[in-house]
């Protein structure tokens, strides 16, 4: 995949530096993305205007010269065996990583804020210059999307689709049982609705650490996971944010099921909550910025009477959370749509996703995935919005 990164190499240049370098397995985004390379040991990765170079293990080298975006090195050709004979690990490490960014013609580097203090302490030690990126600029980078990573959520979208569609199944044929719903004759409870989610997951080919199945007063607050036995009559918040085990990229949604007859009061929200959705979808394009997407499902609550965090901050029901982020190798990056959210550009992946919430009756949150585009978006979300099953 052709990344652009232009800005960085201006970044480079205002700042004096060689390269911009990365020390971490890839389940750190920024050296997934500069490097092209997936591997779950830490390795190390150094960009320049001219190169992109990556020093690896053995182990990992094969498979790195197919895969990587750049040129790789092995340990071995800096004599690293020696090293660790000689001097500490920290230190052997510390003088591997400057031979390597020497061969490279590297002697001065930007770090992210990730970097590990003990890393950058030892190449500090070995005459090598090293600044923090305090500015975020490669994530700034990632936050527009390529054609090929537009393709990749939207792959994901698909299964994370299938996934709250075995859910919805699930609570549709449950039985209720005194209030309580029931699976082959056992209390149906959050973790069971997990596990069915997760496996639909893996049977396409994604995969989460964590979601969201949270009941009645468990659904109160945002970002409670859910435990135990459902409720008839009650809302369920489903929220399912997996990543492709192959593409590394995510997707994100949510959707709101009562068993049953819903309360006139979660009614009520959850059709709020959706004028507020296309509220902000109807702001949502190149130019606006996220602080507008956030102000129009403000707008919406509050001419309803309903409390925000923009009129109350100290609220602790009504709408408490921001609107949306960015979604990619990680499932929370930028842009933001939130108080704070800037311009936003064609290319950046959100998410939409306004809500009620209250301890006295639970919460309501819709959240569909979309691509920003110059006059508008495109929604990879065609599940539909169904309150009672």
């Amino acid at each position: 995949m052709e990344i652009d990164t232009s800005s960085l190499d201006e970044y480079l240049d205002e700042q004096g530096l060689d390269g911009y370098a990365v020390y971490a397995d890839s389940d750190d985004s920024t050296q997934r993305y500069l490097s092209g390379f997936d591997a779950p040991d830490p390795f190390f990765t150094v960009y320049t205007p001219e190169e992109t170079a990556l020093l690896t293990s053995g182990l990992e080298y094969g498979r790195a010269t197919k895969e990587a975006r750049g040129t790789v090195d092995r340990t071995s050709e800096y004599d690293y065996q020696s090293l660790r004979e000689a001097h500490e690990s920290g230190v052997a490490r510390a003088k591997l990583q400057a031979a390597f960014l020497d061969a490279h013609g590297v002697d001065s580097i930007a770090v992210p804020e990730t970097f590990p203090v003990g890393a950058a302490d030892g190449l500090r030690e070995e005459g090598v210059a090293l600044a923090v990126d305090s500015e975020g600029v490669v994530d700034d980078i990632r936050a527009v999307k390529t054609d090929e990573e537009i393709e990749h959520v939207r792959e994901a979208t698909i299964a994370n689709e299938k996934s709250m569609q075995a859910c919805e199944e699930l609570l549709d044929a449950a039985e209720v049982r005194n209030g309580t719903l029931y699976h082959e004759g056992e209390p149906l409870t959050s973790e069971r609705v997990k596990t069915e989610i997760e496996v639909t997951l893996l049977e396409h080919g994604c995969a989460l650490d964590e979601t969201i199945v949270a009941c009645g007063t468990d659904a109160a607050d945002p970002h409670d996971r859910g435990s135990g036995p459902l409720e008839a009559g009650q809302p369920i918040i489903v929220d399912i944010f997996p990543r492709s085990k192959e593409t590394g990229y995510h997707s994100d949604m949510t959707r709101t099921f009562v068993k049953g007859d819903a309360s006139e009061a979660v009614a009520e929200w959850y059709e709020l909550t959706q004028e507020a959705k296309r509220a902000a979808f109807e702001e949502l394009e190149a130019g606006a910025t996220g602080a507008d997407v956030h102000a129009a499902v403000c707008d919406v609550y509050e001419a309803a009477g309903y409390p925000t965090l923009r009129d109350d901050p100290s609220t602790e029901t009504g709408y408490i959370h921001s609107t949306g982020h960015g979604v990619g190798l990680d499932v929370h990056e930028a842009p933001s749509l939130s108080p704070r959210g800037g311009e936003l550009e064609a290319g950046q992946i959100v998410t939409i996703e306004p809500g009620l919430y209250d301890p006295e009756h639970g919460g309501v949150r819709i959240e569909d995935i979309a691509v920003v585009t110059e006059d508008g978006y495109e929604n990879f979300t065609d599940y539909p919005e169904q309150l009672e099953v």
